[in-house]
């Protein structure tokens, strides 16, 4: 099976599957210097993937600008979401359900 993700500028130190994702090789197409990576897990389309070890609170970069921070170390090939990250910009993306994205701080009577 071919997995594919998609680097979209060099400074990124993240890429996007283009595909659904099981863990192993997965190609990258893209403005990249890497022809391949390793997928950790399994990864949604449209989610990212680390490119490198990022390290906590070093910024996670996409399409050449800062778009949030890592909250901890995320491995090479490791899926970057809610869970290891937060947004810079958006104070209540780290209160959305890591799978649905339905908002964990509103409360329904």
């Amino acid at each position: 099976m071919l997995q594919t993700c998609f680097q979209i500028n060099k400074k990124d130190n993240v890429i996007t599957a283009l595909d659904d994702l099981v863990p192993g090789k997965v190609l990258i197409y893209g403005e990249t210097s890497h022809a391949e990576i390793e997928a950790l897990s399994n990864v949604n389309a449209g989610h990212k993937i680390a490119l490198r070890d990022i390290f906590a609170g070093e910024d996670i970069v996409k399409y050449g600008v800062v778009i949030g921070e890592a909250i901890q170390e995320i491995q090479k090939g490791e899926w970057v979401h809610l869970q290891n990250m937060k947004s810079k910009y958006d104070s209540r993306s780290s209160k959305l359900d890591i799978i649905t994205g339905a908002p964990t701080d509103t409360v329904y009577e």
